[in-house]
């Protein structure tokens, strides 16, 4: 009889709406540790932008794939896997189970859904002209020579239509066409959070944000990486940098914040509806939920 594989729990949902307390509840009743599935929480020194766990909470639950690299080294989906399959594995030796945690699609089938990316190594160059072009003409660009990637990638998403074009000019071959799936040395259980009230949540989180420094966060990140940093763009930190350029009110720039989030909100639940078979946990005993669909699969 072979052995049992190991079990990965799966905590997804769109942003904010509320894994981390979650999985963290979750953790602390099955003696387990979490994974952050996060494409922004991997960098070091973005912390209130990214809603990274707190030191608090890190200290209440064993936490991994939080701070690996610096901003203005930014490692691609490939990369992530490997780091992030090499720490699951490391800790699946002292542990039968283990939670994933995070709203990063692509991020996230990677490590659950078997998904292997092309691997090619960043090509500075190329992505130093890619800079230079503008967020359309750099999309209408990535429309040309791979109309499958540009159709899942959004015309704001700079650092995903950089690497799909980037892959395309390094191998020739479109993007989209590169990603392979193999066998998964682990079970997964796909839970699923989508709260009725997210909209709340959202506004809630962005107004929490800027009132915690991201402000200062982020002009610490502009200190330290400089002002033309690509991570400067993402959601929260484009629009408080937009503050500190003298370009925008407070005001303005949390609607700004809280309509981007919205979008990606949207956007999130859409992937995880098309991409992933979950269990839609009910926000009211979404512990309790979570336990039982847990304690079913274990025995």
């Amino acid at each position: 009889m072979q052995p049992t594989k190991p079990l990965l729990i799966a905590l997804m949902g769109p942003t904010a709406s509320g894994k981390t307390e979650l999985a963290i509840d979750i953790a602390k009743k099955i003696n387990t540790s979490i994974h952050n599935v996060d494409s922004r929480q991997i960098y070091i020194d973005m912390n209130i932008g990214t809603a990274k766990p707190t030191l608090e909470q890190q200290k209440e639950v064993p936490h991994f794939l939080i701070d690996l690299c610096l901003p203005s080294k930014p490692i691609n989906l490939y990369e992530f896997q490997l780091l992030a399959r090499n720490s699951i594995e490391d800790e699946l030796k002292k542990r039968k189970l283990i939670i994933v945690v995070g709203g990063s699609g692509l991020y996230l089938q990677a490590l659950i859904g078997g998904l292997n990316p092309p691997a090619v190594p960043p090509q500075n160059f190329l992505r130093n002209q890619l800079n230079k072009i503008e967020k359309k003409e750099r999309h209408n660009l990535l429309k040309s020579c791979d109309p499958i990637a540009a159709k899942k990638i959004h015309p704001e998403d700079s650092i995903r239509t950089i690497r799909a074009l980037e892959v395309f000019y390094a191998t020739g071959k479109m993007f989209s066409q590169q990603k392979s799936l193999t066998s998964l040395p682990w079970r997964v259980l796909e839970l699923g959070l989508n709260p009725d009230n997210l909209n709340t949540r959202i506004q809630a989180r962005a107004e929490k944000m800027y009132q915690n420094g991201l402000i200062e966060e982020t002009e610490d990140l502009i200190i330290k990486y400089g002002n033309d940093l690509q991570l400067l763009k993402t959601i929260g930190y484009g629009e408080a940098q937009s503050i500190i350029n003298g370009n925008t009110n407070y005001e303005e720039a949390l609607a700004i914040t809280i309509k981007r989030t919205c979008q990606l909100a949207k956007r999130q639940k859409t992937w995880f509806r098309n991409k992933h078979n979950s269990k839609w946990l009910n926000n009211e005993n979404s512990l309790s939920e979570a336990l039982s669909s847990i304690y079913e699969v274990i025995g």
